[in-house]
């Protein structure tokens, strides 16, 4: 088995050679090529190279089914689409594989690589020399006028003022730029997730890219290839990213003389495609098209009112389905009356501003590691770390860059229900047990004791604080998306809190209720030096009593021992089981 199959449909192009020696030339992994001449022979010809195969055909097959032939003739463990007039970074193809390797991106992710535009040749004037950028042959030199000879003059190289690493589509399921997405924190990082793509390059596990089905032949033989693929990623519950490690270049031709090698799809792409995706008839869908609108929510051009006719034609749609494949949480119905009606599926956003003492940061993450249940863990720092599926964020320290790891972390959570988790403490597993029965809801864990870390003296009270929250992610999702443009407009304040369940009319985001929990085991929440917020010790440092109700100091933590004199030894003892 090879590492990679880079699969390129060909017809017409002028620049294959030249995109199959950039590849060749910028591996490091054991990649090939299969490249479909679909229906013509390169001009000039492909050069022989033990890692080059093509498949010729002498009628066009069309350029869907030449990647799907290119996948069904590799052996490769992954496989990446590419055009024919492209260039790639030098060591793409490892730089591409190694977050699958790592653990980094799950298999039912895809990849997109940083995109740039390619410069590949100017038009030359043979009478005065002037160069035109890439285009249609010119009819007149714009420096001496002359209508004479032109020649192509290659520049094959980058444009780095023309990057792309966020797309969209609009309420036509057209492709669109999205740039504007860039400013938020969703966009951190250096694999993060992209609603959609040009088309042009993808990457993915191939038993994944068999598992999707590929590319829909009834399409057509081009059109819609990034929303398909887009689409197909996120509604069979996978997932899409942007990996801003390596990049690819990709020449546009768009003007007059200088159009696409394929005819042009007419109307027959899109309109099936529209209707495979609002109508939500893809056989492997589990997500509705709404769920992914209201992931990347606010998608530019999609007004509440055409989100609201989906969320109704997923209801209709819901008698067609059986009732263990209903994904619960994602679509309409699968919560009726605020009330869960299946299992949901749970994970963790766990955030950190990388200051913690050494021994509470190892012993936290192996606890977590234990007591998740096999969760997914989402782990979102401001200085990189390997712990769970990690971002960063280039960011100061303070309440708004919390707030903003916090969002990035759910955006980035593929799961119905999100427990938020902090770096400094020790969750027992009987904390994640706990599932919340409605969505309409915050709720939290009561039962956790603070602990001094250097002298080990505990303490209990009745108090809700964000290391102890679970929530439905979507609802998590929207309350801190409101709490950050709300800390942006008006600044924080002590009256907005920093949990979630407070209502605006006393300063809180949103009037979504908070209600109590109390797990069989309580957590450690660790005081340290380097604590956000600060330690209370005595009742009298509390101006309000009724927030320290339930008073109780303490030399042990049930479930976890005496800590007073020993906690390092409990940290140790933790950190090396």
């Amino acid at each position: 088995m090879t590492d990679l199959t880079v699969c390129i449909p060909a017809r017409n192009e002028m620049f294959l050679k030249n995109t199959i020696e950039d590849i060749v030339a910028h591996i490091e992994m054991d990649t090939e090529v299969v490249a479909i001449l679909d229906g013509y022979w390169p001009e000039p010809p492909i050069s022989d190279h033990p890692r080059v195969h093509l498949v010729h055909h002498a009628t066009s097959v069309g350029k869907r089914a030449g990647v799907n032939e290119a996948v069904n003739l590799s052996c490769a463990k992954y496989v990446m689409k590419c055009d024919g007039h492209c260039s790639f970074d030098q060591g793409f193809d490892r730089k591409l594989i190694e977050p699958y390797e790592k653990g980094e991106l799950s298999p039912d992710t895809t990849t997109i690589p940083r995109m740039y535009n390619l410069h590949v040749f100017d038009w030359k004037c043979c009478k005065c020399g002037n160069r035109t950028y890439q285009g249609g042959k010119p009819q007149k030199c714009e420096a001496c006028s002359s209508t004479g000879d032109f020649e192509m003059f290659m520049v094959w190289r980058l444009r780095k003022h023309k990057r792309t690493d966020f797309a969209r589509f609009d309420h036509d399921l057209h492709f669109q730029y999205w740039r504007d997405y860039e400013k938020r924190p969703e966009s951190k990082g250096d694999l993060a997730d992209v609603m959609c793509f040009v088309g042009a390059c993808f990457f993915m596990p191939r038993e994944r890219y068999l598992e999707i089905e590929g590319l829909d032949e009834k399409h057509g033989s081009w059109g819609q290839m990034g929303v398909e693929i887009s689409c197909k990623s996120w509604l069979s519950g996978g997932r899409m990213v942007v990996n801003k490690r390596t990049w690819f270049t990709h020449l546009f031709r768009t003007q007059p003389g200088f159009g696409f090698p394929y005819p042009n799809p007419g109307i027959k792409a899109r309109p099936y495609s529209q209707d495979m995706w609002r109508n939500n008839k893809w056989p492997k869908q589990q997500r509705p098209l709404k769920w992914l609108l209201d992931k990347f929510r606010p998608v530019p051009e999609w007004t509440d009112e055409e989100v609201r006719k989906l969320d109704s034609s997923e209801r209709l749609r819901m008698p067609r389905m059986r009732s263990d494949e209903i994904p619960t949480g994602d679509i309409a119905g699968a919560v009726a009356s605020g009330e869960t009606k299946h299992a949901p599926s749970k994970g963790m956003v766990y955030y950190t501003d990388n200051r913690l003492d050494r021994e509470i940061f190892r012993a936290v993450q192996m606890q977590l590691r234990r007591a998740c249940n096999g969760h997914k863990i989402v782990s979102v720092s401001l200085k990189p770390i390997e712990f769970g599926y990690n971002w960063t964020l280039d960011l100061e320290r303070g309440y708004l860059t919390m707030f903003n790891q916090i969002l990035l972390g759910l955006t980035n959570l593929d799961a119905d229900v999100a427990f938020l988790v902090e770096h400094d403490v020790l969750y027992h597993p009987s904390h994640f047990e706990f599932t919340p029965p409605r969505k309409d809801r915050y709720y939290y864990n009561e039962n956790t004791y603070k602990v001094d870390a250097e002298s080990g003296q505990a303490l209990f009270y009745y108090c809700k604080q964000t290391s102890g929250l679970c929530a439905f992610r979507e609802t998590l999702v929207e309350h801190y998306r409101k709490r950050i443009a709300k800390v942006e407009r008006e600044g924080f304040s002590r009256r907005m809190g920093f949990e979630p369940g407070k209502s605006v009319r006393r300063g809180g985001v949103d009037d979504v209720p908070a209600e109590r929990w109390m797990s069989p085991f309580p957590n450690i929440d660790i005081r340290h030096k380097h604590n956000l917020t600060s330690s209370r010790w005595r009742q009298d440092q509390f101006r309000n009593q009724k927030y320290c109700q339930g008073w109780k100091p303490c030399d042990e933590v049930p479930g976890w021992g005496r800590t007073k004199g020993r906690f390092s030894e409990i940290l140790k003892g933790v950190a090396n089981v």
